[in-house]
């Protein structure tokens, strides 16, 4: 403490002031000024000056900021820090304001205080600087909480922070709009009879801006198509729907969105926007890029779910809760605990239950290695995963910022973090038996079972060679020392100088060779599991002791009295465990759960079994604010390739905030008032005018210059095709795309190179990469293309296709140089080309009308005169190159020798891999295989799907 320090005057009029502050009659303008200190002053002292002026923590210059006393007495180095009643000659103003470039404070420019804080600060000393007691301010203090909006912001009850700063923070209600009750909004019907095209021109009548006008009909109708199916219109569907639009537009377009709503390929369009969101990969990733042999039945599933229609509550609990679901119900219908587990561990489910076990997949969808890392660390990194993977996808908030501490800007508090995290806590990863259902695709299971068998035995052969070369030699070993034989299991735990040198017998590269065989070994075997009725999911129970990324089952190890025990962890650490927690939801959102109490309205059951049914009932609640914003602006974002809040993963502070908060509210009210379904969403907004508006407006300069955004929407968003449309697209064209959906994932051939490159995978190389072997298996749609977390496909990757690591909220739509070198010069380019220009030759018969049936493929149009003119003349130009060139025929390997360092010695060793796909394999159509004249046409066709107008929606 500071004592006997103040100057007598300073010390006087102090006492003076204290007096008045604590005085019970205090005038209007001294409560306002205490009030001004408690709620403005000290806190911003707090905040931006005790860093470095509080005894607790340190003092630089002698100065404190801690009390009153203190800043009178200013410091080593001044006199006159804080003059009451004369801020103009208190230098902290100056200090604050860096008049003096010696003395700016707080030194950080972005600690700086704003021109407001400045101004409080200012009034508060002219005031003369009272400073009320820590009595006043508590009263002050609890006045305050009482009122839920005042000018210092919006009060948002919580289950409560580290400190009472945060607890009690007012935030400015337009940053927390999401956090906000979810009430229906009336549409402003007085522009129009449609409410999206209400909302967008109440806006746009604030700038006294037009809407562009409509479209073309040829345009509206490839719009919609890529919308909706992610395919291009065929010329007769374009035909059909340009003589409809002529007798009636609106009944022609109705028509139209209802015909592709009912195909199945819109449930693969839109399921792809939804496995962006939800991490799809075929494999587990990070060092141990293993299988996951089935997940392909969660990407079937999400694809039924669209195309069924099934409501979005439904699909989000059965996600979240489907195992909790499917065996709440198997319990119920067997005769005891003993036939429960036993059918459990079966698979003795229903269609139903099973269709939610499938879906429950989503609980194991993110990256997740456990090697090399202790149990405990494995399973929090999962549950952290689960727990950020809930809050992203569903609620649109991002659960990793509370996870250390409170939110810096959001009203969530840590202790929210760690109660989610104990929903999640007796969660255990499993491969678990669920029949297939009906619905599933099983095409194909057994020439591809072969297959992997063929793969298997190789590779089991070979380590079970290298196994008996090992034996032998540890057998003469302990021969050699009259000693028993123990296996490699038994002796395991010996020192080293009680048993047989690691690898015994082998040179080398045989020791190599071990490691990579093993592997092999495990990888196949894995792999065989696609052809099993199993899933990837989840159990309740206690922790197995064990995790690996290959082989997880059911464990039965489960005390009756067991139950999981979640601690607050300060700083995310392990081991800074804090407060015990039980289950419970955000509580910012003010939206009880079902069994909550009036002491604690957000709380979820502690049993073992019902954590996550819990949680899913309270995030589908038709009253939770965040799940139907969410979900509505991610189809408006989809349709028109801009939200209408700005960071779909993040509806937080710093996420950017709605252009239209109204339209978002009435859509989401309107979403869940009607059940939730998304085919009805898709129809009211694609009826809008506003979905139907031209690219190009008359004001277009202007408008681009002052809402270069487009945040009003006054016309419609130039669009790219993402990679899958764009390949999807290209197949469409050529006619190879085979329209067969659901099953094990396609193979689609890519990049030889890329194919061929080692990838590691734990200490040892993952099996090369190979293709189907027939064209009918490989060019099926991209949404069942096999994802391999650490090889991306190199064409979809160079456009926008993102990683599979991380929730993508949108997709990238950069143009960058390697994009004009794979759509001008890459295999699949040409053979594209090749294959569009022999579809050209068996439907028309001569160069013009190969030309114009290329443009109603293509671009949905006819060539004008100067195009057929210009493209006539190039392709017999190239006709003629192409005679002087003679491609050589592609070869593909049959096997391939890989290199690699043996860990331990660090010798190099190499082994053979062998690529039995290639030994029949049906390779697409190359410049080889073509006359000269067909190698001309694909010129023209490569020429074509380079256009604008083929890569972009207008």
């Amino acid at each position: 403490m500071i004592q006997n320090r103040l100057p007598l005057a300073a010390s006087v009029f102090s006492a003076v002031m204290l007096s008045l502050s604590h005085g019970e009659d205090l005038s209007a303008s001294d409560r306002e000024i205490n009030e001004l200190f408690t709620l403005k002053v000290l806190p911003m002292l707090q905040e931006k000056c005790a860093g470095c002026h509080d005894p607790a923590h340190k003092v630089k210059s002698g100065f404190e900021v801690t009390d009153r006393e203190a800043l009178l007495w200013g410091g080593d180095n001044f006199e006159d820090v804080l003059i009451p009643g004369d801020s103009s000659k208190s230098t902290i103003i100056d200090m604050v304001k860096w008049a003096d470039p010696d003395w700016e404070m707080p030194p950080k420019e972005n600690d700086r205080l704003t021109a407001e804080q400045i101004e409080d600060l200012a009034t508060w000393i002219d005031a003369g600087a009272p400073w009320p007691s820590e009595e006043e301010q508590l009263k002050i203090f609890e006045e305050q909480r009482t009122i839920e909006l005042t000018d210092d912001g919006l009060y948002i009850p919580t289950s409560g922070g580290s400190s009472d700063s945060w607890t009690f923070r007012r935030y400015d209600p337009e940053t927390v709009w999401a956090f906000q009750p979810l009430e229906a909004v009336d549409a402003p019907f007085d522009h129009s009879d449609h409410p999206v095209d209400a909302f967008i021109q109440a806006k746009l009548a604030e700038t006294e801006w037009e809407s562009a006008p409509t479209a073309a009909p040829r345009l509206l109708a490839r719009r919609l198509y890529h919308s909706v199916i992610g395919l291009p219109p065929t010329p007769e569907e374009m035909h059909r729907f340009l003589s409809a639009w002529d007798e009636n537009p609106d009944e022609a377009w109705e028509t139209e969105i209802d015909r592709l709503l009912a195909s199945p390929h819109y449930g693969e369009r839109w399921a792809q926007h939804w496995l962006d969101v939800a991490r799809y990969a075929d494999t587990g990733g990070l060092s141990n890029d293993y299988e996951r042999s089935n997940m392909w039945r969660y990407r079937d599933y999400v694809i039924r779910a669209f195309n069924e229609d099934k409501p979005y509550d439904a699909f989000v609990m059965e996600q979240i809760a489907g195992d909790e679901m499917a065996d709440r119900q198997l319990r119920e219908r067997s005769a005891d605990a003993k036939a429960f587990e036993a059918a459990r561990q079966a698979g003795d489910f229903t269609p139903e239950e099973s269709e939610w076990m499938v879906a429950s997949s989503f609980l194991r969808i993110g990256p997740w290695d456990p090697a090399m890392v202790k149990v405990p660390d494995a399973r929090q990194q999962y549950v952290d995963d689960v727990v950020n993977a809930v809050g992203q996808t569903f609620l649109s908030t991002t659960m990793r910022c509370f996870k250390c501490h409170d939110h810096k800007f959001d009203p969530l508090p840590h202790r929210d973090y760690y109660r989610m995290y104990s929903i999640f806590a007796n969660t255990q990863l499993a491969e678990r038996s669920v029949p297939f259902l009906e619905e599933e695709t099983l095409s194909g299971f057994e020439k591809e079972k072969v297959s992997v068998e063929r793969l298997y035995e190789f590779a089991s052969d070979r380590y079970n060679q290298l196994v008996s070369i090992q034996r032998e030699a540890d057998e003469k070993w302990y021969a050699e020392r009259g000693l028993e034989y123990m296996s490699i299991d038994e002796r395991k735990d010996l020192p080293d100088e009680e048993k047989p040198p690691r690898l015994n017998g082998l040179d080398e590269t045989q020791k190599g060779r071990h490691k990579v065989r093993r592997q092999d070994e495990w990888i196949w075997q894995r792999r065989l599991e696609r052809f099993e009725p199993m899933v990837q999911s989840v159990y309740n129970g206690p922790d197995p002791g064990f995790l690996n990324a290959r082989k997880l089952r059911i464990s039965t190890k489960r005390p009756a009295d067991w139950t999981p025990e979640t601690h607050i962890l300060a700083g995310g650490a392990l081991g800074a465990e804090g407060d015990a927690v039980t289950p419970g939801v955000l509580s910012a959102l003010r939206v009880a759960t079902d069994v909550g109490s009036e002491e604690d309205p957000y709380a979820l059951g502690t049993e073992v079994d019902g954590r996550r049914l819990g949680l899913a009932r309270w995030i589908t609640d038709p009253t939770n604010p965040l799940t139907a914003r969410s979900i509505v602006n991610r189809v408006w974002q989809y349709h028109f390739g801009k939200p209408l809040a700005g960071n779909p993963n993040n509806f937080g502070v710093k996420g950017a905030p709605p252009t239209h908060p109204e339209l978002l509210d009435w859509l989401a009210v309107d979403f869940v008032e009607n059940g939730w379904t998304f085919k009805r969403l898709h129809r009211l907004i694609l009826t809008s005018d506003t979905f139907r508006q031209s690219v190009q407006h008359p004001s277009y300069q202007y408008i681009k210059d002052e809402d270069p955004n487009n945040d009003l929407f006054a016309y419609f968003p130039t669009r790219r095709l993402s990679a899958e449309e764009m390949r999807d697209t290209m197949l469409a064209i050529t006619g190879e795309l085979n329209p067969d959906g659901g099953g094990l994932p396609a193979r689609p051939e890519i990049n030889m190179e890329v194919a061929l490159q080692p990838r590691m995978i734990q200490f040892s190389l993952a099996p090369t990469y190979q293709p189907n072997a027939l064209p009918e298996q490989r060019n099926r749609r991209s949404v069942y293309a096999y994802r391999v977390r650490g090889l991306a496909n190199p064409f979809l990757e160079t456009f926008n296709q993102p990683n599979p690591n991380d929730s993508c909220e949108a997709r990238d739509s950069a143009a960058v140089s390697p994009q004009a070198f794979t759509l001008l010069n890459s295999d699949l380019m040409t053979n594209r080309s090749i294959a569009f220009a022999q579809r050209l030759e068996s439907e028309a018969s001569d160069l013009p009308e190969q030309i114009d049936r290329a443009f109603e493929l293509a671009l949905g149009r006819l060539p004008d005169t100067i195009e057929r003119q210009k493209l006539g003349d190039y392709v017999t130009e190239m006709a003629s190159y192409h005679e002087g060139i003679s491609p050589e025929p592609r070869e593909f390997p049959t096997e391939i020798t890989q290199s690699l360092v043996e860990e331990f010695s660090g010798a190099p060793f190499d082994y053979t891999e062998i690529l039995p796909v290639y030994e029949n394999y049906t390779p697409d159509p190359s410049p080889a295989d073509v006359s000269p004249q067909t190698r001309a046409l694909a010129d023209l066709c490569l020429i074509l799907f380079n256009t604008n107008e083929f890569i972009y929606v207008y």
